[in-house]
């Protein structure tokens, strides 16, 4: 995850989480340990459906969109979270993300993230919508960079941001992905994302932590 702690450790970053903090009125922690669950929830979904070829195309398109593979957003978060609301249109674009990354079952990525991190849905659902133009904005500017334009680069790079923990994240996704045709509940799922990234040290949960130490 050595790319991840880069880009949490710096100052866009500690942006994010302080950003994320003052527009949703929550503690730091709060935010610290919400994130925590939302970010890799996403970056796990991606790599699901980046699994095939056609997948694969849609992403890197995606990311090949001038809004994101500019990194404009990672170097505008203080405007866009620093005002006296959120940027409708960060939140808008949240949602077109989030409805292609989790196949029309966003709403059951939020109640994963609220039963793990204590937020309502509401507070999930926005901070999801937060959280995924961010990755797509970091995603973009990295494979524009390092020039990714095959499955197996993006898949080396979402592997790369994952970690060890990548397989159960995956899995968790893919539970959320396909949760019309599987038996587990949201609580099982939340459960699942909150022993996988809480106490975890070397997750993004413990690292987004230490970032307010």
């Amino acid at each position: 995850m050595d790319e991840i702690m880069k880009l949490l450790s710096s100052d866009q970053g500690k942006q994010l989480v302080s950003g994320v903090s003052s527009q949703m009125g929550m503690k730091p922690q709060d935010a610290t340990s919400a994130l925590g669950a939302a970010m890799p929830l996403i970056l796990g979904a991606m790599k699901n459906n980046a699994s095939s070829e056609a997948g694969t195309q849609n992403l890197l398109g995606a990311l090949g969109d001038s809004r994101h593979s500019s990194g404009s957003l990672l170097e505008n978060i203080g405007s866009i979270l620093g005002g006296d609301s959120i940027d409708a249109d960060t939140i808008a674009e949240g949602g077109k993300i989030l409805g292609h990354v989790f196949g029309g079952q966003e709403n059951n990525a939020a109640g994963a993230v609220s039963k793990a991190s204590g937020l309502n849905m509401d507070s999930a659902m926005n901070l999801l919508k937060i959280a995924a133009p961010f990755i797509m904005s970091y995603l973009g500017q990295r494979t524009s960079k390092a020039g990714v334009q095959d499955q197996a680069g993006i898949d080396d790079l979402l592997g790369g941001l994952l970690g060890s923990q990548g397989s159960d994240i995956q899995s968790m996704a893919s539970q959320i992905q396909g949760f019309d045709n599987n038996d587990s509940s949201i609580e099982d799922i939340a459960d699942a994302l909150s022993q996988s990234l809480g106490g975890s040290k070397g997750g993004l949960g413990g690292l987004l932590g230490g970032l307010l130490k």
